[in-house]
């Protein structure tokens, strides 16, 4: 291609601050939020994907969604559970 229709000077961009960023939604979880709460990695055979599932607010389940087709997903939480960190949701 002899001339982009687009030319990036990227030499020129300064380093976004904090405040620069756009802002989480209440509804939305942020990576800062997400730091520290309890969850657990869940490979969705839907569409083959694996994904982070958190537990709720009463600590009684971990539920979330698959990212692609939003099938739900919720594992109860029991007393004498498992140590595993790793399902399938089929």
């Amino acid at each position: 291609m002899k001339d982009p229709d687009y030319i990036l000077e990227v030499s020129s961009c300064k380093p976004a601050d904090d405040k620069d960023l756009p802002q989480p939604h209440d509804a939305e979880i942020s990576s800062a939020r997400a730091r520290g709460r309890k969850f657990i990695s869940v490979l969705f055979t839907c569409c083959n994907v694996y994904h982070r599932i958190y537990i709720n607010q009463n600590h009684t389940a971990y539920e979330g969604h698959c990212p692609r087709c939003l099938r739900p997903v919720r594992v109860r939480i029991a007393a004498g559970g498992t140590d595993a960190r790793f399902f399938t949701a089929t």
